[in-house]
């Protein structure tokens, strides 16, 4: 059945309404899959926002302009993927509450190439240091 306002009075006033006033209510197990994905990604780019902070605040023995470099790198992975995060959520509950396949991740590679981008410019680093 159709998920409405006429046979569930909560459904006009969930958010956003692009996902949750399409379709009928998935098994609450799903939907609750999709959370835990959701904020495991929140956690990734918190993590990795953190580790742009620090890095630029804490880390003295690199050049200054590499150590902003790749601070800001570390910041903007961070920021792309807690805002992809919330995209692929929608996108996932949407394709859930319509029966269809699920979306294709577009965060995993933004997430591992801006990390293997960090890691090879550090290995890069350290290995022309010596």
């Amino acid at each position: 059945m159709k998920l409405t306002e006429r046979n569930h009075p909560e459904a006009g006033r969930r958010w956003p309404r692009s996902v949750f006033g399409v379709g009928t209510e998935p098994d609450p197990r799903f939907t609750f899959a999709n959370e835990r994905t959701f904020l495991a990604w929140i956690r990734t780019a918190l993590a990795l926002l953190a580790a742009g902070i620090s890095l630029d605040t804490f880390v003295t023995k690199f050049p200054e302009a590499l150590r902003t470099a790749v601070s800001i790198l570390l910041v903007l992975t961070g920021a792309a993927c807690g805002g992809l995060a919330y995209r692929r959520w929608m996108a996932s509950e949407r394709a859930l509450r319509l029966n269809k396949p699920l979306p294709a991740p577009v965060i995993a590679p933004v997430l591992g190439y801006g990390v293997v981008l960090v890691g090879v410019t550090f290995a890069v680093v350290l290995l022309v240091r010596r």
